[in-house]
């Protein structure tokens, strides 16, 4: 690996000259393959891939080799997500200082390892509002969110400035910042290319525009989560130290096993507490990590309280504007429905808790929304069509719909949004295709074939199988 002189002079006066060396002959290795899974859907997978546990995220493991991912119709499913550990490290913060309902804001969420963690760990009556950008990246995200299958989650494309508006709103932020990308050098080549000094100088005023205009989200006594990707202190250190002398933020510790190998600031003289994951001591690649609580008797900024109890939120009509039959049926498909409003778009119909009805008001006035809730339904002529976000959803109620067990070899298919035959037995009309027990999606069976419902935008492109597949 050819690194950058300056990176390397750097980075050596950061670390001194053993810890460097260290770190160079760490670069040069191979990185761990880690995975996290669902909780859900934890019985369809086997452990013959699994070397051992991410001591701090209970549901993270390594894997002994790098499986063939997109031939894993479990993948598909959002049986388990393809993260890096030492990101997994945002799970210390929230076990510790989230132990109520909450609203959470994941800043800069793409492609979503941070979002479906922390939707997992939320408390049961918390919101979470992921946001991206970047456009075709914010698809992304939704994809990944729906597949995760959690529907108290709000997807969002905007700028972090477009957030002013809706004044002191979350009560936990986090902002997986933008970097000059040092820590992951092993696993993408790129970002050795595009780093030199100067963009480091740009990405901590970047970093810093970026936590000014969300800083006012924040409510007094609220959480922010600060991470980066990289190991110099401009970006890390400095950018706490910043923080707490604009805004007042008090640095929150956590507690972290001695044999977890996580080290804490490099930056003499500071005091915070920050924690580093450095490759040549830590299992995962470069990550920085610190927590800040907004103070209490900070100004709460008004954003949307002038919005009336109840309003439905812009830009969706009264469920009336289906016809009821249809609106029944795609009611009855919800077993918690006394939890969840139908929401009518167009033709779309979705599920989003009633808790959080005037929130999602109050963010479709200021934001652009990608994702709301669970897609349930999409009314077609007289048809009510099953939508794939409901059989990814926890809301699912998996007896409510005839069901087919796939082979693996139709499961692909499927995936591939090929046509595919199912048993004489089948039923016609909508079925859920299964594989390993574990919903894929719906086709409509009309007799002598199944029509794929897989969506289009989602399918696996490659037209061949590898020789040696390898699944969890």
């Amino acid at each position: 690996m050819k690194l950058p002189i300056s990176f390397i002079e750097s980075t050596r006066a950061l670390m001194g000259d053993e810890e460097y060396q260290k770190l160079s002959v760490a670069l040069e290795q191979e990185p761990p393959v880690s995975v996290r899974l669902n909780s859900k859907f934890t019985d369809s997978l086997s452990c013959s891939s699994i070397s051992g546990c991410i001591p701090w995220a209970a549901g993270g493991y390594y894997l002994n080799q790098r499986l063939t991912f997109t031939f894993d119709p479990l993948f598909h499913a959002g049986c388990y997500y393809v993260q890096e550990a030492s990101s997994m490290f945002v799970e210390q913060v929230l076990r510790r200082y989230v132990t109520a309902p909450v609203k959470m804001l994941d800043l800069c969420a793409a492609p979503g390892g941070k979002s479906t963690h922390a939707r997992s760990l939320l408390p049961d009556g918390s919101l979470l509002v992921a946001n991206e950008v970047i456009r075709n990246r914010s698809q992304i995200l939704a994809e990944n969110l729906t597949k995760w299958g959690h529907p108290d989650v709000v997807v969002t494309n905007n700028d972090p400035s477009d957030f002013s508006r809706i004044g002191s709103f979350f009560d936990v932020i986090l902002a997986d910042v933008p970097c000059s990308g040092e820590g992951m050098f092993r696993k993408d080549p790129g970002a050795i290319e595009e780093w030199s000094p100067e963009n480091v100088e740009i990405c901590w005023q970047r970093q810093r525009r970026i936590i000014t205009d969300i800083w006012p989200c924040l409510k007094p006594g609220g959480i922010l989560i600060y991470s980066t990707c990289t190991y110099n202190t401009r970006e890390d250190e400095e950018n706490i130290a910043w923080i707490r002398q604009e805004f007042g933020a008090e640095p929150l510790p956590l507690t972290v096993p001695e044999e977890w190998n996580i080290t804490g600031g490099l930056l003499v003289g500071a005091d915070a507490p920050v924690y580093r994951f450095l490759p040549h001591k830590t299992q995962g690649e470069g990550f920085f990590l610190a927590v800040l609580r907004k103070p209490e008797e900070a100004e709460e900024t008004d954003g949307g309280s002038h919005f009336p109890k109840k309003k439905k939120p812009k830009g969706e009509t009264a469920a009336s504007s289906v016809s009821k039959e249809n609106l029944a049926v795609a009611r009855g498909w919800l077993p918690t429905s006394d939890k969840y409003d139908l929401l009518v778009n167009g033709a779309v119909i979705t599920a989003f808790p009633a808790l959080f009805l005037d929130d999602l008001a109050m963010l479709r006035s200021s934001l652009r929304i990608v994702q709301a809730g669970t897609e349930v339904a999409e009314v077609k002529g007289k048809d009510l069509i099953p939508a794939h976000g409901l059989a990814m959803s926890r809301l699912l109620e998996t007896s409510l719909f005839p069901t087919e067990e796939l082979t693996y070899e139709q499961a692909i298919a499927y995936l591939r949004k090929e046509a595919i035959t199912l048993s004489p037995t089948v039923p016609r009309g909508y079925v859920l295709v299964t594989y390993k027990k574990t919903p894929l999606g719906f086709v409509k069976n009309i007799g002598n074939r199944a029509n794929n419902l897989y969506p289009q935008e989602w399918r696996i492109r490659s037209g061949y199988l590898p020789e040696d597949i390898r699944t969890l």
